[in-house]
């Protein structure tokens, strides 16, 4: 008897144990994904067709919740708030990484790439995948490149075909030492101003001009305060989606495997999503009749790119020459 109660004891505590273990293991991992576009936006339904697929590959073991529209953090504060483990995945524009590696301003290079099937090739080779690493020693870890689309220059000009069409207009553009340097290469001014305030500033005429892909134009009226937009696909306005790169290491094996598919999945929907949505409002734009679309030649858009050539030579130390050929190469299927 004496022998027989404390192993009554001992078995109940390990049962409680187990019970409790077992417990705490079907709890589901939280994967808070923050973003500061609508839900209507590729990157919006990028982010909700990846937790759809996570939740459906890792049933009970992942719980995927999405914040539009900034709810979480703002552009300021969504680069901090995933080094500090306060969320786990963002999508921020390729231009706000120069400060953690100067490699990916390869994307800003004016006229790198032709079109967005030669972006698609670079990014899916071994050096564009080999980016997505570029910041690990930051704590950062990529996951997938996400588009929204080509930039087309547009300005309150009557003509917007060469070069020198755009020599003392103020541009507005993202806080990049790229972007600045494009346009003051080109003659132009370039200003920086929050995406909220650009409407506001074409329409008054505090900049004359913008870069943007044509849904960012349609869908924010651009095109309704300017003249002329001229389809020179210059550059690419991509996303990083990125996370903790601490606490994706430290994820199960199979956890991170379903999730790794789940954004493959997504990146596919969400980039094939972008290509319509352009495709859709540069018509709408053309519909519209307020602004003229310019299709440039081949021969306008060598104009261009031999302008802006010294911007590469620039940047080439920062962002490696090698690098720059590769991109370039893209360019040839």
């Amino acid at each position: 008897m004496k022998i027989r109660m404390p192993l009554i004891k001992t078995v109940g505590v390990c049962v409680a144990l187990a019970f409790s273990s077992a417990a705490f293991a079907e709890e589901p991992i939280i994967v808070k994904f923050s973003h500061v576009v609508a839900e209507n936006t590729p990157k919006g339904q990028g982010a909700l067709k990846f937790k759809e697929l996570a939740e459906a590959a890792l049933p009970g073991k992942v719980d995927v919740q999405v914040f539009p529209n900034s709810q979480l953090f703002g552009d300021g504060k969504e680069m901090e708030a995933l080094l500090l483990g306060d969320v786990q995945i963002i999508a921020p524009s390729l231009a706000k990484f120069d400060r953690y590696t100067k490699k990916l301003q390869i994307f800003d290079l004016p006229f790198m790439f032709d079109d967005v099937a030669a972006l698609d090739r670079f990014q899916a080779s071994p050096d564009g995948q080999e980016l997505l690493n570029a910041m690990k020693s930051k704590g950062i870890q990529g996951l997938a490149y996400w588009h929204n689309g080509m930039k087309q220059m547009s300005s309150n000009q009557d003509s917007l075909v060469r070069p020198e069409d755009i020599k003392g207009l103020k541009f507005r553009i993202q806080s990049s030492d790229v972007l600045e340097a494009q346009f003051r290469q080109l003659g132009a001014n370039p200003q920086k101003l929050s995406f909220a305030e650009v409407y506001q500033a074409l329409q008054t005429g505090v900049v004359d001009g913008a870069e943007n892909p044509w849904s960012n134009i349609y869908s924010q009226k651009f095109h309704e305060v300017q003249k002329t937009i001229a389809v020179t696909n210059h550059g690419a306005l991509d996303y990083m989606v990125i996370t903790n790169s601490g606490w994706w290491d430290g994820l199960p094996e199979d956890v991170r495997a379903g999730l790794k598919k789940a954004m493959a999945g997504a990146t596919e929907y969400a980039n094939q999503l972008a290509a319509e949505i352009n495709d859709r409002d540069r018509q709408r734009i053309a519909d519209a009749g307020k602004a003229k679309i310019q299709t440039l030649t081949k021969r306008d858009i060598a104009a261009w790119r031999e302008a802006v050539r010294p911007v590469w030579t620039q940047f080439a130390d920062e962002i490696g020459k090698d690098l720059i050929a590769k991109a370039r190469a893209s360019n040839e299927e």
